[in-house]
């Protein structure tokens, strides 16, 4: 009789991560579901993305990187150009790790000009003398606009809580703002009747109270004028409002439109107004005195702090009307994020940067696709391409031109050497005729023919 063996399953092991499924017996059990977080990082990642600002961004890296090879190749004492073998060697210095010295020479012609040595007879490379051109004339633009470069500063300080604004700052932006390399002596320190050195590292603004009205008028009340005059908008509507373009595939979620609505309509304290005819709460309306004026936009982060009505939300605006000036006074109407954060402490910004601007698509794009994240000016471009165009992001566009260029239209770029080297073209004559095959043969025939009259006439 055979006796039956019953082998007992070992239970199996449940996680805490295995998902528990329902059945009769636990049907009443609760799960606490996990609430996604909602961070300035998940905001950046889920964002609508811009292709055109973010392929820009990836094209303007690259030039970033063959310009930074260029301030290493020139620094050299030994001349300006440099063998392949040393190029793989200073590339790192500039950035470029991911591609070789002899692919970048390849994928870029219309840049470098590759040559033999006449003494070493090994191959070097230089920059192309079109490119080097495209960089003097930058540099000439730079230093012939001294009044739109003494304007820029001006605007900051005009700005800065106190009147005065960190020199390690500026210099972070110069490329962006248009500077020349040594701002400090040919601008600051050429216009004392303007700008006056409180220290080594901090300027400041001599006269803030400038007759001149049109330093203290932002660059949006163009547009808010525009608005006003031809599309027949309300004063209420247009007074503190910002043109909004939100970027194609943009999700609207519901109430959103009025939130935007509100909060174009309301009423915060401009970037060059020192005349605080009201304080964050909008029921006080009594006029501040000028001593305490810079006290109250020092301490107005504790005074945020209040639950009034509309106090936070009128400083977020009054930080975002800085930044919207700050970028438009740049050539390229685009700054990167980490380099804002320098005028904080200058510009009276306590909030978060990275995360207000992710809070403002429709005003502020910020694309990863760069070296660092670059925030750029929505209104200022259309299709990838800047509207109001200047003589320095123009040269900049035609620098990225020649790099986009790649190997096409490589025929234009040979040197009269190299002209010289080919061999000749046996198919045009000196007369310019086209010879064809067999047309040999017709000297040949025609000496026979002169021999046989020569023979009749004997």
């Amino acid at each position: 009789m055979r006796t039956l063996q019953l082998r007992w399953k070992k239970p199996a092991n449940i996680s805490s991560n295995t998902p528990l499924s329902f059945g009769p017996f636990n049907s009443t059990t609760q799960i606490r579901w996990k609430k996604p977080a909602n961070t300035a990082q998940t905001r950046l990642e889920n964002r609508t993305r811009d292709p055109n600002l973010d392929k820009l961004t990836a094209h303007y890296r690259r030039l970033k990187l063959i310009l930074n090879l260029y301030d290493v190749v020139s620094a050299r004492k030994r001349g300006p150009f440099l063998s392949v073998q040393s190029l793989s060697k200073w590339a790192p210095h500039a950035g470029i790790n991911t591609i070789t010295a002899g692919d970048l020479l390849r994928k870029y012609p219309h840049i470098f000009e590759v040559f033999t040595h006449p003494i070493k007879r090994n191959l070097c490379c230089k920059f192309r003398e079109k490119f080097v051109i495209l960089l003097n004339q930058e540099d000439d633009v730079v230093s012939q606009n001294e009044d739109e470069n003494v304007m820029r500063i001006r605007k900051i300080l005009m700005m800065s809580v106190n009147g005065t604004i960190h020199l390690h700052a500026l210099r972070l932006l110069r490329t962006e703002l248009g500077l020349p390399e040594n701002f400090r002596d040919s601008i600051i320190i050429k216009y004392d009747e303007v700008f006056r050195m409180v220290d080594l590292e901090v300027v400041e603004l001599i006269d803030r109270n400038d007759k001149d009205e049109s330093f203290g008028v932002a660059k949006v009340e163009s547009w808010r004028k525009k608005e006003y005059t031809e599309k027949w908008l309300s004063e209420f509507e247009v007074k503190y409002a910002f043109p909004i373009h939100f970027p194609t595939g943009f999700k609207i979620e519901p109430g959103s439109r009025e939130k935007l609505k509100n909060w174009q309509r309301l009423p915060y304290v401009k970037p060059y107004e020192r005349e605080l005819t009201y304080h964050l709460n909008p029921q006080t309306t009594e006029t501040m005195e000028p001593s305490s004026r810079c006290d109250e936009l020092t301490l107005r982060s504790a005074v945020v702090g209040k639950r009034t009505f509309g106090g936070v939300e009128r400083y977020e605006k009054r930080a975002v009307a800085i930044i919207h000036e700050v970028l438009s006074l740049t050539v390229e109407k685009s700054v990167p994020v980490e380099r804002l954060a320098h005028f904080k402490k200058d510009l009276g910004i306590v909030v978060n940067i990275r995360e207000l601007l992710l809070k403002h698509p429709g005003i502020f794009y910020i694309s990863t696709k760069g070296i660092a994240e670059i925030v750029f000016l929505r209104e200022a471009y259309s299709k990838g391409c800047l509207i109001e165009l200047n003589p320095i992001y123009d040269l900049r566009r035609n620098m990225l031109d020649l790099l986009l260029l790649g190997n096409r239209h490589t025929s234009e770029l040979k040197t009269e050497r190299e002209l010289k080297d080919e061999p000749k073209d046996m198919t045009d004559d000196e007369n310019g005729w086209e010879s064809r095959e067999g047309d040999f043969v017709i000297p040949i025939l025609e000496s026979f023919t002169d021999h046989e009259d020569n023979d009749n006439m004997n």
